[in-house]
């Protein structure tokens, strides 16, 4: 075959008999240069072919034996006696083509040195004809008519043995800048995984590769191999990675060979699940202790049986009854002087209604204007990660030096119904393929892909379009990005977006067989040598993406197995944009784009709807969503609301008569309590709003919610009283109202003042989504207190006056015709309470059993979970789904270094980098160990490190470009060109280069370029200088009088090194990967604090986006721990404090409101409500939601003057367990029930179910569990006596004032008062 070449005419042929007849030692094979060769179209590198010529090997001289020394320095034999088969100029080639691979192979000495042998021996060795033979040929005629026979292909025999140890030494060696293995792109189509020594020679031997020249058959023999013809296979010396290539030299470090590795001991995994045989172990001690305990309480009830029996000592018990009075004058003094302060107060509020109630509204209006300076936080960070913590300090140091972590955009797509299939791949032989990985599905992602890289929205606060590039995450091209430098990874990128290379074909003849490769032989090879910028198909296409850097398989497809990438079953589009602080314009474009992303996407969605199912998400996409379903549920929180006002205006009150319902109905003061409780609320916010405290939605939601609890209960308590009592003969309807709240306040006190103090103290917590609530529940409940102290009890008085005018309520200026009280009858809850439920709750067996039944309540640990703030009808629930399901890496973690470390010395460089002469505990080795019990340290893949890439930068055969542009001289970094010499830049060097190297472009003869992958993990000036801080340990070193002055280390730089976590799929792998990477980190700072001149100050910290939310699940329950540990002691020491050191009853109230957490987080997992900062928010509201279930019940049986514990129970529970039944159940469960329709995730888990858990278990144990266990362990002695006006003696109608009450809407009420 003939044809015009570059050169000249030239003839293509296979010699029938052999090319090279000679094979013995001294005789060369080819030599010289015959151009370029005529059958390759596409090449990624100039490279001549050699000349045919079986020939002596020439002797060298002058140039060429000095350039020989330089690039193959192992073929030197003597100034006089150093032969060759290659000239001058295909050495100058040899150079330049070894600079390739060698850019990433110098890092280990051994590798690069037997890699660097096999060319030097194939193209120049002296002995060339021994181990290779030629077989085809081109003729060729120069242009000044020279004729030439140019080699086409030939046989390289190699000893087997020879060509492993190559191999061997190369096979580990790292790419810093990605993690991976070098020896992937160095393999072709078999990648890391499937490479072997001959499938890594066969690709160096591949002229489709766009890097060889020529083909090379390469034949590997086995040691005892006879090949004949006079052929010796080479076996040269070879280098194992773990041994140094010279005497002076290092092996190759840790990172690159298995065999450098010290000895690491298995870290000490998890210890297992603690199991007693084949049962839970926490659930075998719980059930230990159950029956412990019950037999404790069976031998208390057998000794009470037996010690009243012995009780025959008069003495004894009078002394015992001496004792018990002792105890109570204190008690008795308190309830007395409480009852005194609050019946005067009373009376005289009652007798100026309308003043006190304009006094109170000026105040309320006034505190509530404070709303207007309100700010709301929105931003997770501010909520729920405290300013001091660890985690929010490493993001705002991350943040200041780096910039904020990019936004990402992402859509899963998955295929409905495609059948798998077979593809015989003339690469890789018989492949299956998943049904997503068809023609048709990649030319849909890329129709989808288009639409988007193609958006323009109008912004119309700058009166522009925004595009794609103006908001891009562009790494190669930061500074004037184009469309196609923008991040976006997909499967089409392999394509380079270009539907006309996704739809090629082309023949091929491979191994003997011919037949068709397509975009399916393209993308076997590309998932396996993605760092590839040219295939071995004849389509000849590169694989990486537009905007130039590799598209890993993890980025373009998921839901494989192992690297069985054909079988994937989703595939996975992303695009990387800027994150710019809110306060830049740039903000509110990127909020643009992502809007009408969001929309594209949802078109698409909608439109093939029949054939994928896609989730998808933008970086705004939760903040709106959560804002969405927030603002849809609004109307199910009014319900809520609505309901609950409606029952307290109407359960308020009497219904005796159909004549009188408009009279004796309490909607306006039902009404007028809703409005004391709101302007409680308000006046909290308004008071931190003018003091400068931020507000969030939590706080708007929840603290109504609770004060509203609180309140209704003290309502009811106060109006039902009044409603029970009799008004005195000769008593004023002021002083009957002051007599009442004298008997009530001190309960009402006892609460709302436990409550405040509790919440108060729970504000001392490190997280300000829980202080800030703390804050403003312990201000409303005291407001809500004072405003009922004052505006409520005028009310009251005006409700009576009322009333006792016969005057319509809600409209009082009208009035029936005859005044008068309305019959009395009792009501149908506390007939219940006193003839049907006290009388079975507190029978002797019932007891018993309760209290027997009471420590059976198990909590497990908490399950912790993140993604429960989207509604049920969200598309991020599905996205989340998907992203577990699919997503086949993790986060990218960061290790970043502060100041307080010197890189440009040796000793700093050794600390820090993985290649040859590095420490062996330096960081990247640190985190290389790491990665090798991923199941521990949850990181998968090595720290990127821009120290090693640098070093490989300045290596001598680097290519890379280090021209001054002022005196156009080569930067002089090193003078050495010996490849076993460990190569470190000068202190001087270091500085001046290092920022030429962050911003240089890699590229095929520069990979090492530090442009996109580095160039943000340096803090560098904007005139290049190396930015970085005296840390403040130094500081505090500056020379004192008599001292001599201490000497700051060089300023130094922030840095970061980027691994990847292993995927991450729900809280409790977050938060491990958090705790084992800070141990990391701690473990690295202690060695490189070693390192000499370094800051003792100085540390490493791990940073990932998601660390800042999860540092908060590493003490949660510590800090839960401590909230509720602060909230339950005042209330403990006020019960105590206001029962007059009533230490019994006190201990009986905190146990019952221990035991209503403990039940509610045991509750919490059987219901799958995780633990995080916003159930420890319900639970610190649980606290004071279970003092009202509780105290008021406590303090009526403290008070109650009943001979016995029993009799005292049983009061307590039929008069104050009715009305908290009424106050705090009935006003909670109406409003909750409502919450179960509402969308947002959020509100379901943690408003409808663990506030319908905390109400209903405060229910059980306020009037189950409580008073029966008064009834055996309350104090023995009567509390205030008749002469205090016991409130449950009067409500308990023994004494002779306490008539029967009258009928409310199921509650018995008082007659209407004197007149």
């Amino acid at each position: 075959v003939g044809g015009w070449g570059a050169g000249g005419w030239l003839t293509l042929g296979v010699f029938l008999t052999a090319l090279t007849e000679t094979h013995k030692a001294g005789y060369c094979s080819f030599y010289g240069e015959c151009g370029r060769n005529p059958e390759i179209n596409v090449s990624l590198l100039w490279s001549p072919v050699p000349c045919l010529s079986n020939t002596p090997a020439r002797l060298l001289k002058n140039a060429t034996l000095n350039k020989l020394k330089e690039v193959c320095p192992q073929l030197y034999t003597g100034e006089t006696t150093t032969y060759a088969c290659c000239s001058y100029n295909q050495m100058v080639a040899l150079q330049l083509s070894l600079a390739v691979s060698q850019a990433v192979l110098t890092r280990c000495p051994a590798c690069s040195e037997n890699f660097a042998n096999i060319y030097c021996q194939n193209i120049c060795s002296p002995n060339q004809s021994l181990f290779t033979n030629v077989t085809r040929f081109f003729n060729r005629t120069t242009i000044l008519g020279t004729r030439q026979v140019g080699v086409l292909e030939y046989q390289c025999f190699y000893n087997q043995s020879f060509a492993d140890q190559s191999y061997n030494s190369c096979k580990g060696v790292r790419i810093p800048a990605t993690g991976g293995y070098a020896i992937a792109a160095m393999c072709g189509k078999y990648g890391a995984t499937l490479c072997t020594s001959q499938r890594w020679l066969d690709f160096q031997g591949d002229s489709s590769n766009g890097l060889a020249p020529l083909d090379i058959d390469f034949q590997l023999v086995p040691t005892n191999g006879v090949i004949g013809e006079g052929i010796v296979p080479l076996n040269g010396k070879t280098w194992r990675c773990g041994e140094a290539v010279s005497a002076d030299g290092e092996p190759c470090s840790c990172l690159d060979c298995a065999e450098s590795c010290p000895q690491i001991s298995t870290p000490t995994p998890q210890p297992p699940p603690f199991k007693v045989g084949s049962l839970d172990g926490v659930l075998f001690v719980c059930c230990l202790l159950f029956c412990l305990l019950t037999m404790l309480f069976g031998a208390f009830l057998v000794w009470r049986c037996i010690f009243r029996s012995k009780q025959a000592s008069g003495k004894g018990q009078q002394r015992q009854r001496d004792q018990m009075r002792r105890s109570e004058r204190l008690s008795q003094a308190t309830h007395r002087v409480l009852g005194e302060m609050f019946q005067r107060w009373g009376t005289m509020v009652a007798s100026h209604p309308v003043l006190v109630i304009l006094i109170s509204a000026v105040v309320v209006i006034g505190l509530s204007c404070g709303m207007v300076f309100i700010q709301l936080t929105t931003d997770p960070v501010e909520l729920w990660s405290s300013p001091d913590s660890q985690a929010r300090q490493e993001k705002d140091f991350y943040d200041q030096n780096f910039g904020p972590f990019f936004r990402t955009n992402q859509v899963i797509l998955t295929a409905k119904s495609r059948p798998s299939y077979t593809y015989d791949s003339l690469l890789l032989g018989r492949k299956n393929f998943s049904g997503i990985l068809s023609l048709a599905v990649l030319l849909d992602l890329l129709e989808l892909q288009t639409w988007l890289q193609e958006i323009e929205i109008w912004s119309e606060e700058d009166g522009r379009n925004v595009t794609l590039k103006d908001i891009c995450y562009a790494p190669l091209n930061p500074e004037n990005a184009s469309a196609t430098d923008c991040c976006v990874n997909s499967l089409a990128q392999y394509f380079q977006n270009n539907r006309t290379r996704l739809e090629m074909t082309a023949s091929q003849t491979q191994g003997g067989q011919t037949g068709m490769v397509d975009w399916k032989d393209h993308f076997l090879y590309c998932v396996n040598s993605p760092l590839s910028f040219k295939d071995i198909t004849n389509l000849q296409l590169s694989c990486m993406a537009d905007y130039g850097a590799p598209i890993f398989p993890f980025l373009a497809v998921g839901g494989y197995t192992g690297e069985d990438y054909s079988e994937a079953q989703a595939l996975i589009l992303t695009f990387s944009l800027n994150n710019y602080p809110r306060s830049d314009p740039r903000y509110a474009w990127v909020l643009l784009w992502e809007q009408r992303f969001l929309q594209v996407v949802g078109e698409f969605q909608r439109t093939h709807a029949h054939t994928y199912t896609i989730a998808y998400m933008a970086e705004r996409s939760l903040e709106d969503e959560i804002n969405r379903t927030m603002a849809e549920d609004i109307p199910i929180f009014a319900i809520s609301y609505l309901v609950i006002f409606l029952y307290i205006a109407l359960a308020l009150g009497e219904y005796s008569s159909c004549r009188r319902i408009l009279v004796d109905s309490k909607v306006t003061l039902g009404l007028g309590g809703i409005l004391v409780v709101l302007g409680a609320v308000f006046s909290s916010m308004g008071f931190y709003s003018y003091v400068g405290l931020p507000s969030s939605l939590i706080i708007i939601e929840v603290v109504p919610f609770l004060v509203l609890a609180v309140g209704a209960d003290n309502i009811f308590i106060f109006v039902l009283e009044y409603q029970r009592s009799v008004q005195k003969p000769g008593e004023r309807r002021e002083q009957h109202i002051g007599r009442v709240l004298g008997t009530v306040a001190p309960s009402m006190l006892l609460c709302s003042f436990s409550e405040a103090t509790c919440f108060f103290l729970g504000s001392l917590t490190r997280m300000p989504a829980v202080r800030t609530f703390a804050l403003n529940a312990a201000l409303a409940v005291l407001f809500d207190f004072l405003l009922q102290m004052s505006m409520f009890v005028a009310l009251v008085s005006l409700d009576a006056r009322r009333q006792e005018a016969a005057r319509l309520d809600l409209c009082c200026c009208h009035r029936l015709s005859k005044a008068g009280c309305p019959s009395r009858s009792e009501g149908l809850l506390r007939p219940f309470m006193r003839r049907i439920y006290t009388p079975v709750l507190l029978n002797h067996a019932v007891r018993a059993l309760v209290v027997s039944a009471g420590g059976r309540g198990k909590g497990r640990g908490p399950r912790c979970q993140d993604r429960e703030g989207a509604g049920r009808d969200s598309y991020m629930v599905q996205y989340f789904q998907y992203l577990n399901q699919y997503f086949m890496v993790g986060l990218p973690t960061y290790f970043v270094t502060t100041g307080g470390y010197n890189f440009s010395t040796g000793p700093g460089m050794n600390g820090v980098c993985s290649s040859a002469g590095c420490n062996n505990n330096s960081l990247t080795q640190k985190i290389q160990y790491a990665t090798r019990f991923p199941n521990l340290s949850y990181l998968a893949i090595p720290a990127s490190s821009w120290v090693d890439d640098f070093i490989d930068w300045l290596h001598p055969l680097s290519r890379c470009c280090r021209i001054s542009s002022s005196d156009s001289q080569f930067c002089p970094s090193t003078n050495s060109r010996n490849l076993s010499e460990v190569i470190r830049p000068s202190v001087e060097q270091f500085n001046r280069f290092l920022p030429w190297f962050l911003h240089d472009m890699p590229n095929l003869n520069c990979p090492k370029g530090g442009l996109g992958a580095y160039d943000t993990a340096v803090k560098l000036g904007s005139d290049g200088e190396i930015q970085g801080e005296h840390w403040e340990g130094w500081e505090s070193q500056r020379s004192s009088p008599g001292q001599g002055a201490v000497v700051l280390p060089p300023i130094s730089p922030a840095s970061r090194f980027m691994a990847y976590h292993t995927p991450l799929t729900n809280s409790q792998e977050y938060t491990a990967a958090l705790r084992a990477a800070r141990t990391l980190a701690t473990n690295i700072t202690d060695s490189m604090r070693r390192v000499p001149g370094t800051d003792p100050n100085f540390r490493v910290f791990p940073y990932t986006v998601t660390y800042v939310f999860y540092e908060q699940y590493l003490t949660i329950v510590n800090e839960g721990l401590f909230n509720l540990a602060l909230c339950l002691v005042p209330t403990f020491v006020v019960c105590c404090m206001l029962l007059g050191m009533d230490l019994r009853s006190g201990l009986i109230n905190l146990l019952t409101i221990v035991m209503i957490l403990v039940d509610t987080v045991g509750a919490m997992t059987l219901w799958d409500i995780s633990y995080n900062a916003v159930s420890l928010i319900n639970l610190v509201t649980a606290v004071g939601i279970s003092v009202e279930f509780v105290s008021h019940l406590t303090r009526a049986f403290a008070v109650s003057t009943q001979p016995t514990r029993l009799e005292r129970a049983k009061e307590a529970t039929i008069n104050m367990g009715s009305a908290v039944f009424a106050g705090v159940a009935m006003t909670n469960l109406p409003g909750i029930v409502v919450l179960a329709f509402a969308k947002a995730q959020l509100i379901q888990i943690f408003f409808f179910r663990l506030n319908l858990l905390i109400t209903l278990l405060g229910l059980v144990h306020g009037l189950v569990f409580l008073p029966v266990l008064l009834s055996y362990f309350g104090s023995t002695a009567p509390g205030g006596g008749r002469a205090e006006g016991s409130v449950c003696a009067a409500l308990a109608g023994t004494s002779p004032e306490a008539p029967i009450g009258r009928s409310s809407l199921f509650l018995a009420n008082g007659s209407c008062g004197g007149r």
